[in-house]
C-alpha cells in the first residue's frame, strides 16, 4: 500500500503528446489538441478521482476571464465604500491601464493608511504546484511591495481544532500527519469508531499533489482482517461500503453527549484504563466530577446522553463494552467542529481515546480528522520540498480566518480569541488571489454587505466567480494547465514536473508575472523577483530537494533531467507513530508540548480564560440553532463529491452531477413525503437569512429530519438588486450562520444550521452563474 512509486508508470502513457501534470485530487497526464483537452489518470493510483474530468470542459469555458476588467462605479468615481459591488457592470481595459490604476491605489493605501489597512485574502487551493501557489504569491507581494498586510490564521476546515489541540495534546500536524496511518489501521486496528465518518470524497483531495488514493483499500483490508467500523453520522456514505460499517445516526451536533455517555459507562463498569489516565493525563479527577454529576448534579450516563443525541441508551452501553480492551481507534471529523461549540467534540473524542488507554498504540488511540484530506494518515517525506519564501510581514495584526465579515463590518470593535481581547483593524483594501469566499464563507448576504464597506476589492481569478463579480479590479489569472510548476506534498513520495498543457486563455497571466509588474510600479520588482523568471524559480526551489538527496547518497538528478523525466520519487520517514508513540514509550523524556507535558483532559490555561462557551474541560453545551417552527430541519452543508470546494464548478464532472442545472440536495423519504416532495423535484430551502433552490434526491441514506446540500455551487442571485436574493443554483451559504464556534477559537460554523424545505412550483429561473460578464 505504501511502496514508493515511479513516474511515468508503465500504465501511464506519455506518448502522443501527453505530458505529466498533477492536481489537488490526483496525478495525471494531459494532451491538448484541435480535438480538445484529454486527461489520463495516473495508472499507479488504485482509486483515482473523477474530479480530473472537470478539466476538459473548463479549459476554454465561457466563464473564463479573458482580459482585465474594472467595475464601472470604481472606474468613474474612484475608490470608496459602494453597495453597487455585485450589482454593477464591468469595463474591459488593457493590462497597462489595469496595473497603472491598481499600482496607484496600492500606493495611496500604503502611503495614506499603511499596510495595516490591507487584508491579504487567499485560501491556498488554486494549484498543487508549489511556486504558482496563489496564497504564497500574494503574501510575498504584499510583504515585499507593501510592507505587510493583515493576515488570517487557521482554516475554515479546522478553525476550532487547530487552536485547541496544540494546547491539550500536541501540534496539529503531529496529530494529523505523524500519528495513526492507513497502514496501521489495515494491520492493527480492531475497531474504528468514526464520529462524522471518513468520506472518500474528502480524502480524494490533498493540499498539494497526491499520487495514490489508499483509503478505500486500507479500510477494505482492515475489514477482511476482522476490524469493525462504527459510523456515527446522519449520512450513511460518510464511510465507504468497503468498510462494512454499522451506521449509528445521532442528532447533528450532539456527538459530545454521546461520547460522554460512552465514557460514563466505561467508568461505572470499570472498563476504563485507569493506569493510563494516571500516568499520561492531567486533570482526570476534575473531569470525573463533571462526568459523574458531582460538580453539577447531573450524571452523564447513557440515559442522559440518549435523550440528547437520539441514540438508544442500551446501544450506547453496548458500544462502550465493544470498545473496551480492544485496539480501538477514535476518529473525529472536521465536520463536528465546524459547528457551534465545535471545540467540545474534538476534546471529548480525545478523552474517550484516553479513557480506553489507546493513545500512542499502532492503529489505536485518537486520530483527529483522519480521512478529511488526502495526505493525513500517511508517511512523511524525509527530504525538503519546494517552498517559496514569503518575506517578512511588517504587520502583526491578524484575524481568525472565518471572521472576515465581522472585521469589515466592525472596525475598531473588540472580540475574544484564544484567551485574548483583540480589536478588528480598519481595512481599506482587500487583495484576494486564490480562493472564493462566496463558497467558503457563511451568510453570503452579510458578506455582500461587508465587501461594500472597503475602498477597493482586488481579485485575481481564472473565471467569473461571485467573488470576481463583487470586485472592483479583476485580473485574469492562468489556470494550472496553462503554466509550469512542481507538484509536491510533504506526505506523498512523488514529486511531479508539471508541464504546460495549453496556452493561457485570452489575456490571462500567471499571478507571478502580474505581481512582478505591480511590484515594479511600487519600486520593488527586484526584491520580489530576485531577478528570476518562473522557470528559474522552479530550478531554484528544486535545488534543496536535490542537494538533500545527494547528501544521503541517493539518486539526485539535476533540474533539467528531473524536468525531462517528469517525476522524482523521494524517501519517506518510517511509520513510527510520531510524537504520541514516543510520549507513550517515555512520558518524561518525551513530554508533550502542553503546559503539563501530559494529555490535558482538564486545561488550567483554557479555564483561566474565563470563556463560558469553552470551559477548562469538555462539556455538553446546549445549542442555540436547533430545529424550530419555521426551520424544523437540520441542514448539513458539507463538502461536494464532484469538485474541490467550488473550483471548476462549470467542469463536466461537476455539471454532470447537477439536475436541471441545480445542485442536488438529499432528504429522507419521510421528510419528503410529508411535504409532497418527490425525487427529482426542485425544492426551496429557506430560513431567516436567505433562500436557495436545489434539486432533490430522496434517499434512506440520510437520517430523518436532515437535509444535506453540499457547498460549492456558485452563488447565483436571481435579482442582485435585492438585499437577500434567492440563489437559484443551490449555494447553502445563503442559509448558514456567520458566528464563531466559541470565543476561544472563533472557528467556522458552516456545517450545520436549520431550515425549512418546500417544493418549488414557480417558473424555474435560468442559471447565469457561468455566463461571461
Amino acid at each position: 500500500m505504501t511502496d514508493t512509486i515511479g513516474f511515468p508508470d508503465p500504465g501511464l502513457d506519455l506518448s502522443d503528446g501527453f505530458k505529466p501534470h498533477t492536481s489537488h485530487w490526483g496525478v495525471f497526464s494531459a494532451r491538448n489538441s484541435a480535438a480538445g483537452l484529454e486527461v489520463r489518470a495516473y495508472a499507479g493510483d488504485p482509486d483515482p478521482s473523477g474530479i480530473i474530468d472537470n478539466f476538459p470542459g473548463a479549459l476554454r469555458h465561457q466563464a473564463r476571464i479573458a482580459q482585465p476588467a474594472i467595475r464601472r462605479g470604481w472606474l468613474e468615481n474612484g475608490p470608496g465604500p459602494d453597495d453597487r459591488r455585485g450589482r454593477d457592470e464591468f469595463v474591459s481595459v488593457s493590462w497597462e491601464k489595469a496595473l497603472d490604476l491598481l499600482g496607484d491605489e496600492l500606493s495611496r493605501i500604503r502611503d495614506a493608511h499603511g499596510p495595516s489597512a490591507v487584508f491579504g485574502g487567499s485560501y491556498g487551493w488554486s494549484s498543487a504546484g508549489r511556486f504558482h501557489h496563489a496564497q504564497s504569491q500574494v503574501h510575498r507581494f504584499l510583504n515585499i511591495a507593501m510592507g505587510g498586510y493583515v493576515r488570517s490564521v487557521n482554516t475554515y476546515s479546522s478553525g476550532a481544532s487547530s487552536v485547541l489541540l496544540p494546547q491539550i495534546l500536541c501540534g496539529y500536524e503531529d496529530i494529523t500527519r505523524r500519528n495513526v496511518t492507513w497502514e496501521q489501521i489495515a494491520a492493527e486496528t480492531d475497531i474504528v469508531l468514526a464520529f462524522g465518518g471518513m468520506a472518500l470524497k474528502n480524502s480524494m483531495v490533498a493540499g498539494g499533489s497526491i499520487s495514490k488514493h489508499v483509503e478505500r483499500g486500507a479500510m477494505a483490508e482492515a475489514r477482511r482482517r476482522g476490524c469493525e467500523f462504527v459510523l456515527v453520522s446522519p449520512l450513511r456514505d460518510d464511510l465507504p461500503a468497503e468498510a462494512g460499517a454499522e451506521w449509528m445516526t445521532c442528532v447533528p451536533g450532539a456527538d459530545t453527549a454521546l461520547m460522554l455517555g460512552i465514557v460514563h459507562t466505561l467508568v461505572t463498569e470499570d472498563l476504563h484504563d485507569q493506569a493510563f489516565l494516571d500516568r499520561y493525563t492531567e486533570g482526570w479527577p476534575v473531569f470525573l466530577r463533571y462526568l459523574t454529576g458531582e460538580s453539577d448534579g447531573q450524571p452523564k450516563h447513557a440515559d442522559w446522553a440518549a435523550a440528547i443525541c437520539g441514540v438508544d441508551a442500551n446501544n450506547i452501553r453496548k458500544l462502550a463494552r465493544r470498545l473496551a480492551g480492544k485496539r480501538a481507534l477514535i476518529t473525529v471529523s472536521h465536520s463536528l467542529q465546524r459547528a457551534e461549540h465545535g471545540e467540545q467534540p474534538v476534546w471529548m473524542g480525545m478523552v474517550l481515546a484516553a479513557a480506553l488507554g489507546q493513545i500512542g498504540l499502532p492503529g489505536g488511540g485518537y486520530a483527529y480528522s483522519l480521512g478529511a484530506i488526502g495526505y493525513y494518515g500517511r508517511r512523511v517525506n524525509d527530504v525538503p520540498g519546494p517552498t517559496l519564501g514569503q518575506g517578512r510581514n511588517g504587520v502583526a495584526d491578524f484575524i481568525p480566518v472565518a471572521r472576515i465579515a465581522d472585521m469589515l463590518l466592525n472596525p475598531g470593535i473588540t472580540y475574544r480569541y484564544n484567551g485574548e481581547t483583540r480589536t478588528y483593524p480598519d481595512i481599506r483594501l482587500v487583495y484576494w488571489a486564490g480562493g472564493n469566499p462566496f463558497h467558503h464563507h457563511q451568510d453570503i448576504n452579510r458578506l455582500r454587505k461587508a465587501f461594500a464597506k472597503v475602498d477597493t476589492l482586488v481579485v485575481h481569478e481564472l473565471a467569473w466567480t461571485a467573488t470576481a463579480r463583487h470586485a472592483d479590479i479583476v485580473l485574469p489569472a492562468t489556470m494550472t494547465l496553462e503554466r509550469e510548476d512542481i507538484g509536491y506534498s510533504t506526505n506523498d513520495p512523488l514529486m511531479v514536473a508539471m508541464h504546460r498543457i495549453a496556452e493561457p486563455f485570452g489575456l490571462a497571466r500567471d499571478d507571478y508575472d502580474i505581481f512582478a509588474d505591480l511590484a515594479d510600479r511600487l519600486g520593488a520588482r527586484e526584491p520580489f523577483t530576485e531577478g528570476r523568471t518562473s522557470r528559474e524559480w522552479l530550478a531554484y526551489l528544486y535545488e534543496p530537494t536535490r542537494a538533500s538527496l545527494a547528501k544521503r547518497g541517493l539518486e539526485a538528478p539535476h533540474f533539467d533531467e528531473f524536468w525531462a523525466r517528469g517525476s522524482l520519487v523521494v524517501p519517506q520517514q518510517p511509520d513510527d507513530g510520531g510524537r504520541l508513540r514516543r510520549f507513550r514509550e517515555d512520558p518524561v523524556a518525551q513530554a508533550l508540548p502542553t503546559p503539563s507535558g501530559r494529555i490535558e483532559i482538564f486545561s488550567a490555561k483554557i479555564a483561566g480564560h474565563g470563556d463560558a462557551d469553552c470551559p477548562g474541560h469538555p462539556v455538553w453545551l446546549e445549542k442555540t440553532d436547533m430545529p424550530k417552527p419555521g426551520a424544523p430541519c437540520f441542514l448539513v452543508a458539507n463538502q461536494p463529491v464532484t469538485r474541490l470546494h467550488s473550483q471548476l464548478d462549470f467542469g463536466g464532472h461537476s455539471l454532470g452531477a447537477k439536475h436541471r442545472g441545480r445542485e442536488v440536495a438529499r432528504m429522507n423519504p419521510r421528510d419528503a413525503e410529508s411535504r409532497g416532495i418527490k425525487d427529482g423535484d426542485i425544492i426551496r430551502l429557506f430560513n431567516e437569512r436567505g433562500a436557495c433552490l436545489a434539486a432533490v434526491h430522496v434517499t434512506d441514506g440520510i437520517a430523518p429530519g436532515i437535509v444535506q446540500l453540499p457547498t460549492g455551487a456558485w452563488y447565483d442571485p436571481m435579482d442582485p438588486e435585492e438585499e437577500a436574493p434567492l440563489c437559484v443554483h443551490g449555494n447553502p451559504n445563503v442559509l448558514t450562520r456567520d458566528i464563531g464556534t466559541s470565543s476561544f477559537a472563533q472557528g467556522c460554523t458552516g456545517q450545520l444550521t436549520t431550515v425549512e424545505v418546500e417544493k418549488f412550483t414557480g417558473n424555474l429561473p435560468p442559471i447565469r452563474a457561468f455566463d461571461p460578464v
